[in-house]
């Protein structure tokens, strides 16, 4: 299968060792939104029986790579997205099967015609992460850059 004929989600698994290390799973992965799981397997239990704050941690920065690409994948051959900075915050005990929902912070067409204006633009993506039952359990927000090539 070709790069051109892989979900964003079969992309990101292919490439991003941690994904497969973690067998996280991509729901959904659109312009507008991106899902991802994170199964509970024992092995990155924490010392209360839940997901570890690193592999829930990675769980939404995927999702969040998941929408950057399917938002500006169109960009690549102009334009490497990156991580600039990032901040989560844990708020309820996360246990058994976790998800992480990311939108973006700005629209996409603000962001490509900062590109277009020759900058390198920044812009949030924002992230929950929830238990099967729906209750919060993390937020997490990462800004990412579109760095022009060259």
């Amino acid at each position: 299968m070709s790069a051109d004929q892989m979900s964003v989600g079969e992309i990101l698994a292919a490439t991003v060792p941690m994904a497969r290390t973690l067998k996280l799973e991509f729901l959904e992965t659109t312009p507008e939104r991106a899902v991802v799981r994170l199964p509970d397997q024992a092995d990155y239990h924490n010392h209360v029986g839940g997901p570890h704050a690193g592999a829930m941690f990675t769980l939404a920065e995927s999702a969040s790579g998941a929408i950057v690409l399917a938002a500006f994948g169109d960009q690549l051959s102009r334009a490497v997205p990156l991580a600039v900075k990032a901040e989560i915050g844990y708020k309820k005990l996360a246990m058994g099967v976790v998800t992480a929902t990311a939108t973006l912070g700005r629209p996409a067409a603000e962001v490509v015609a900062e590109l277009d204006a020759g900058q390198r633009p920044e812009f949030p993506v924002e992230i929950a992460i929830t238990r099967e039952d729906g209750a919060v359990t993390g937020e997490m927000t990462v800004v990412w850059t579109l760095r022009p090539n060259g």
